[in-house]
Formats: C-alpha cells, sequence, structure tokens
C-alpha cells in the first residue's frame, strides 16, 4: 500500500472515530436520564434520600416513590431525583434530592433535599 493509501485509511478512521470519542466525553460528568425509576437500587437511592432527611431535620416524611431522576458519573454516581413523600398529613409533596453513592466502600451522602419547585432540574 503506497503512503497515500494509508494516509486515506487513517484520515477516513478518524473521521469515523472522533465523533463517538466527543459523544462518550460529554456523558462523562453530564447528567443522564434515568429510564427507570421502579428499578430496585434506584428506588433504595429515593427511600435513603428521604431517611436521612428526616434524621437530619427531625421531619417525618415518608417515601412514597421516585418521580423522575438523572445520575452523574463522578467518583461513584451522584443521582438526582424528584422524590414524592408524604408529610404524615395524608398530603403528598415532590422533593429534590442528591445523592452521592459509591457501592464499593459502602459510602452513600445525601447531599441536598428541598422541596420541588417548578423551574428547577427534572
Amino acid at each position: 500500500m503506497t503512503s497515500k493509501v494509508v494516509f486515506l485509511l487513517l484520515l477516513s478512521l478518524v473521521v469515523v472515530l472522533l465523533p463517538l470519542y466527543a459523544s462518550a466525553a460529554a456523558r462523562v460528568g453530564g447528567w443522564s436520564p434515568i429510564s427507570n425509576v421502579t428499578d430496585p437500587q434506584v428506588v433504595e437511592i429515593g427511600e435513603f434520600a428521604v431517611s436521612e432527611y428526616n434524621k437530619r431535620s427531625e421531619s417525618g416524611l415518608k417515601f412514597e416513590t421516585v418521580v423522575s431522576g438523572e445520575t452523574q458519573v463522578v467518583s461513584g454516581t451522584n443521582y438526582r431525583l424528584k422524590v414524592a413523600a408524604n408529610d404524615g398529613d395524608g398530603v403528598s409533596k415532590n422533593y429534590l434530592a442528591i445523592v452521592w453513592d459509591k457501592p464499593w466502600m459502602k459510602f452513600r451522602n445525601l447531599t441536598s433535599f428541598e422541596p420541588a419547585n417548578n423551574g428547577r432540574f427534572l
């Protein structure tokens, strides 16, 4: 093969692979939607968020369901969830929770928990 053919093959390979690399690089560190919010792992994270919030605030919220969510790959996984919880008076409200999870270290931390309002994520 001549050097011109080799050059064209390499150039073609770069043209094909570069968009794939850019697409993968955009996902690392970015938020990705959770397609199945009823997955037991996602539900467990939602339950943890409500339970941890209750411990910190001496509140009595009762977890109902994960409404929607996103994940972010970091040193572990960040879960950004909209959870429905009952305040004990029969009123269900949505809350936004961020949980950082590192299962190989048995580490889980509630980073943020607040009432959901329009205009925020999810």
